[in-house]
């Protein structure tokens, strides 16, 4: 089996591009209806629910920790542009909400298209080198050392944080929210697999 040719710089751009404003979609389907989801940006819709801070900040400052691991474990092409991958989605998530605004829009509806769009962005940075950063450096890890699906240890994280949101929110908003991150971790199971397409 021939090794494919690696990313060019171009295709980089354009993937990074593509995944962020799936990624800056998603999160303004679930700030729509005050939704949550699973991982980093779970953490972070969190936070800015109760505080009020900027999302894309929050974003940004929540990832630094996992970095360590993504140097460490996953080397520092893959942090590096990781790095850069986060920095771009809190740019398109601080940016998002002035760009699209949404009149009417179903609570279900926007959970499950968030979710699907968060899937998409995810795997766009995925199939470049990086990660969206934070938990799902951690998930990426066990996947290439454990040979775990990255997308179903990531539904057992959410399925922690959206249960300890329940402390917070009303069931019927949490229940929403779950279905968000299940659409979004389901499109990560069945499209990243150990052996499959993995570009540099």
């Amino acid at each position: 089996m021939s090794t494919p040719a690696p990313h060019s710089l171009l295709d980089d751009a354009q993937g990074f591009l593509a995944g962020a404003f799936c990624l800056g979609l998603a999160m303004a389907l679930f700030q729509s209806h005050g939704l949550l989801t699973g991982g980093t940006a779970g953490l972070t819709l969190l936070i800015v629910y109760l505080t009020e801070l900027p999302a894309g900040a929050v974003f940004w400052l929540l990832n630094l920790p996992f970095f360590l691991l993504g140097w460490w474990r996953l080397g520092s092409r893959f942090t590096i542009k990781s790095l850069i991958a986060i920095s771009l989605i809190g740019l398109v998530i601080e940016a998002t909400p002035r760009w699209v605004r949404f009149a009417e829009i179903d609570p279900l509806y926007a959970a499950a298209m968030g979710g699907l769009l968060g899937g998409f962005g995810a795997i766009a940075f995925i199939r470049h080198g990086a990660s969206i950063g934070g938990i799902s450096i951690l998930t990426l890890y066990l996947q290439q050392s454990r040979g775990w699906r990255a997308g179903y240890v990531q539904l057992a994280v959410d399925g922690l944080i959206l249960a300890a949101a329940l402390v917070q929110f009303e069931p019927g908003r949490v229940a929403a929210s779950v279905l968000g991150a299940a659409v979004m971790n389901l499109v990560l199971a069945l499209n990243h697999r150990p052996g499959r397409y993995l570009g540099y």
